[in-house]
């Protein structure tokens, strides 16, 4: 058996699940693949792809019930994407009504980049290289 990750699917618990899937077509237009009560799967170009899993399942199958949050803060998650057309993509988003966070910038680390926030405060980075 070989220890060499085969792919990497990223699964964020949201609290109203609907609501996310809505947010994150309207913004991405992404293909969803799966679509069960408690959990919806989204095919990214690229062969990645993104969950998001209604946060009471998501919970008891890490054995935290209830599971702990903090209100009014950020999520300690990022998902850093780099887009083709920047302007349009911070288009959708302000359409979608993400919380700006950060308005598009030049950033030390050679991007430029905007900061906004999904529903349930995930931190989403729009960016293109200079």
């Amino acid at each position: 058996m070989s220890s060499r990750v085969q792919h990497i699917l990223t699964i964020l618990a949201v609290k109203n699940l609907p609501k996310s899937i809505s947010f994150y077509t309207e913004v991405f237009g992404w293909e969803q693949i799966v679509n069960v009560p408690v959990y919806a799967e989204f095919k990214i170009p690229g062969g990645m792809r993104l969950g998001l899993y209604e946060r009471k399942s998501f919970a008891l199958n890490v054995g935290k019930v209830p599971i702990c949050t903090i209100t009014n803060e950020l999520a300690p998650t990022e998902l850093y994407f780099y887009v083709d057309d920047i302007e349009v993509a911070i288009g959708k988003f302000k359409k979608a009504k993400a919380m700006v966070l950060s308005g598009l910038s030049r950033r030390d680390w050679g991007d430029e980049a905007a900061y906004f926030a999904d529903p349930d405060g995930n931190v989403i980075v729009l960016a293109h290289p200079l």
